[in-house]
């Protein structure tokens, strides 16, 4: 991920930016949800398309190649034996497992009842309509390495996977200067039942998946987050494969009032800004003692945080208090910026969900901080980010399916319709749709 400058920074002292102008609120609101560099993305989509071409060519050669000038390590073998697996489970402490376990099964009972349903109508003339699910054969889930480790991503990835059906699943993900992949990240993957785990990441991770190298096999769907050069691969491959999504940085926004305590709202900010120096952490409140006591708060924990620098780079840039006149006009702001995370920390928050609409995922309530939804509450975390839940939806079990529509006419639904759909026909100039109608009236 691009780090931004935060040089013009001076003192923690004026994080995060306060205002209470309704338009310098969306202008800035709008700012934050373009929060990459052009210039950045426009020197690494030349490496990005160079990587992809190379791994077209090469395979493996390639693959190896890049993992030892990016990675620093020399991936052979590229697969991780399934004796990793199960001594990285073994060697996970009696609590993480049962935590593991507890998200893993309600992760799994939420996609369960995803499965979408098969269309089955009898028209009136005894036709048969209908819609068929099935599953990708081969999917591929990255999981992110670098600033930190992301067991809860395994989880997230394989689950709705292995609900589809899907019957081959992938997992890359890239390992350390040793070699060695997360050993948390590996006993979530023990505990999801994936076999197949290889030590790549970046682009060259998503050009195998979506090419195929002599050990990694072409899959049809990839999801997972990543940094920059991962988004952008994953937009250069998608018509070759399906992707979930093109995730930018993460993002919370918090809606609250005079009941939300201060501690806890500034505890949630800085839960999403540890997470990248461009993740995002808003606060819209109709409460000004509210807006005047969380930059104080923040700054206390952020004393005795052990990821402080990348919080305060996250919270000077990319930070912002919004003070509106009422809790609608938070909403309309909310909307318009339509966040990854929306946590409502209101007296009473069921009061404002039929009015908001673009949300990637809304935790309501003071006892439902982002960080539930992060690990175990069962719902996807994978979510629409960069004001892209305007249209778009959480990762899901339909990410690893796919529908055929099934038409079955006999010959009186034929005749019943053949006239109407003979003036289509020539209502579009298509002579032969029209003649193959009536070659058969």
């Amino acid at each position: 991920m691009v780090e931004t400058n935060n040089s013009q920074a001076k003192s923690p002292g004026q994080i995060p930016r306060c205002i209470s102008d309704p338009d310098l609120a969306k202008q800035a609101l709008r700012r934050l949800s373009k929060r990459t560099n052009p210039g950045d993305q426009k020197d690494a989509i030349k490496i990005v398309h160079e990587i992809i071409e190379a791994i077209k060519r090469e395979g493996d050669k390639a693959l190896i190649r890049y993992t030892k000038q990016f990675d620093k390590f020399n991936p052979n073998p590229i697969s991780i034996p399934q004796e990793k697996l199960e001594k990285a489970w073994h060697q996970t402490s009696k609590e993480l497992k049962e935590a593991l376990d507890i998200a893993y099964q309600r992760i799994h009972d939420f996609h369960k009842e995803q499965i979408p349903k098969d269309i089955f109508i009898e028209g009136h003339y005894g036709e048969i309509l209908r819609r068929r699910w099935r599953a990708v054969d081969n999917a591929g889930i990255y999981i992110p390495g670098g600033r930190a480790s992301y067991p809860s991503t395994v989880l997230m990835n394989a689950v709705p996977a292995q609900v589809a059906g899907v019957k081959n699943i992938i997992m890359v993900s890239p390992a350390n200067s040793n070699g060695e992949i997360n050993k948390t990240v590996l006993a979530a993957a023990h505990v999801a039942g994936i076999k197949n785990i290889l030590r790549v990441g970046g682009a060259q991770a998503i050009a195998a998946l979506a090419y195929g190298t002599e050990t990694i096999k072409k899959v049809d769907v990839i999801s997972g987050p990543g940094n920059l050069y991962v988004t952008l691969a994953k937009k250069e491959v998608y018509g070759e494969v399906g992707i979930d999504s093109l995730a930018g940085p993460s993002e919370v926004l918090i809606i609250a009032d005079h009941t939300a305590k201060p501690d806890q709202v500034a505890a949630d900010l800085l839960a999403q800004a540890e997470h990248d120096p461009l993740a995002s952490a808003v606060l819209l409140t109709n409460d000004s003692s509210l807006a005047e006591a969380v930059p104080t708060e923040i700054q206390n924990q952020l004393k005795r945080h052990p990821r402080a620098e990348t919080c305060l780079s996250s919270i000077i840039n990319w930070g912002l208090i919004v003070i509106c006149k009422d809790l609608e006009s938070c909403v309309e702001l909310s909307d318009e910026y339509a966040p990854e995370h929306l946590e409502l920390l209101v007296e009473n928050p069921s009061s404002l969900l039929d009015s908001i609409h673009n949300a990637g995922a809304i935790f309501v309530g003071p006892w439902t901080p982002e960080a539930v939804g992060d690990y175990l509450a069962g719902p996807n975390h994978t979510l629409p980010t960069s004001g892209t839940a305007r249209f778009s939806s959480p990762l899901s079990v339909e990410t690893f399916m796919k529908n055929t529509s099934i038409i079955e006419f006999n010959k009186n639904a034929f005749r019943n319709t053949s006239n109407a759909i003979m003036e289509l026909a020539k209502s579009e100039s298509l002579y032969s749709h029209s003649e193959s109608i009536r070659i058969r009236s």
